[in-house]
């Protein structure tokens, strides 16, 4: 499948730099965007995913196991053979069953067998991958619990028709939602690493832009995809370089106690703050090629980091964005 190129997208580059970040490293915990309808929230996860080294997993495993974790599988990984896959990117419809989330009893081979054998779900298939959730804001409640369970430990237990199994699920969870449409849920928003805004662009060569390549697609998607491949193959270098780099990326006492400051000048709740601040801070460095996280990282993820994580204040109707940067400029001058 043909599906427009990641670097072809126009403008939003806080969203596109906050996937890029949770690419690299992937316990930044997950993006979510937040926005106008059509501004393409869905377009640049897909095409994140799509353009991302294929990962290497057990041959056959239905669980997207990685050779060192056959050990611990529902299902008994014999073989000893290797694969390579494309980066699952799993979608979670607003009216999926529970059963078809987290899995279940497969019925028929019960039925015909009398066999007892688990199904894997959406959080099987998402593993060493993204799930993503348009229009997350109006995911059903019990949903909503289910993916809070998972997303703190990284597994996912059912225990249902005789059956008790456990597998990983680790995957960047990417939600997407218009708030016209109703707020999110904090403890689920809360999960999220990082949070970006989108907004309709307002330069007129930036729409124009946005038709004249969305034409170029929907003429010869092969031939568009073809043209930007150099440019999404350097993303892709990027991507690989800034994992590789990120181990050994240092975060000095003075850095960790700017990102402090930061955090209780904005009145951020909790001390989850600090803690995905200074992992995307890394990742940003990792990125840019840096050995020592800067002060300038930490600018630079701010908003992405904290605006979900304000406090609300009834005397302060500014915007979360804004009381981010007034604060910065509190802190750093």
């Amino acid at each position: 499948m043909n599906r427009f190129p990641f670097s072809a997208i126009v403008a939003q580059d806080e969203m596109k730099q906050a996937l890029l970040l949770a690419a690299v490293d992937p316990a930044i915990g997950g993006v979510m965007v937040f926005g106008d309808r059509g501004t393409g929230k869905s377009t640049a996860a897909r095409a994140l995913a799509a353009i991302l080294p294929p990962i290497t997993a057990v041959e056959g495993c239905r669980f997207g196991c990685a050779p060192v974790d056959a050990g611990t599988c529902p299902d008994p990984c014999t073989s000893k053979k290797t694969a390579k896959r494309a980066v699952p990117f799993v979608d979670l419809p607003l009216g999926a069953t529970e059963d078809r989330v987290i899995g279940a009893l497969d019925l028929e081979r019960a039925l015909r067998s009398g066999e007892k054998r688990f199904e894997p779900g959406l959080l099987a298939k998402a593993h060493r991958g993204f799930l993503y959730i348009d229009e997350i804001n109006l995911l059903e409640d019990h949903l909503v619990d289910l993916l809070l369970d998972v997303a703190a430990s990284g597994e996912n237990l059912v225990e249902r028709e005789g059956l008790s199994v456990r597998h990983k699920a680790k995957f960047v969870l990417i939600g997407s939602g218009n708030p016209e449409e109703g707020e999110l849920r904090p403890q689920l928003l809360d999960r999220f690493g990082l949070s970006v805004e989108v907004r309709t662009p307002q330069s007129l060569d930036s729409r124009v832009e946005i038709m004249r390549r969305c034409a170029a697609h929907e003429r010869d998607a092969a031939a568009f995809c073809e043209e930007w491949a150099p440019a999404d193959a350097k993303i892709v270098r990027k991507i690989a370089r800034g994992r590789t780099r990120l181990p050994a990326v240092e975060t000095p006492d003075e850095v960790l106690y700017d990102a402090s400051r930061l955090c209780m000048a904005c009145r951020a709740d909790g001390l989850r703050g600090e803690l995905t601040l200074m992992r995307a801070a890394r990742a940003q460095a990792a990125l840019e090629g840096a050995a020592t996280v800067q002060r300038k990282h930490v600018i630079a993820v701010a908003p992405m980091a904290l605006r979900h994580r304000l406090r609300r204040d009834v005397l302060d109707e500014t915007g979360s964005t804004t009381r981010i940067e007034r604060a910065v400029t509190e802190v750093f001058g």
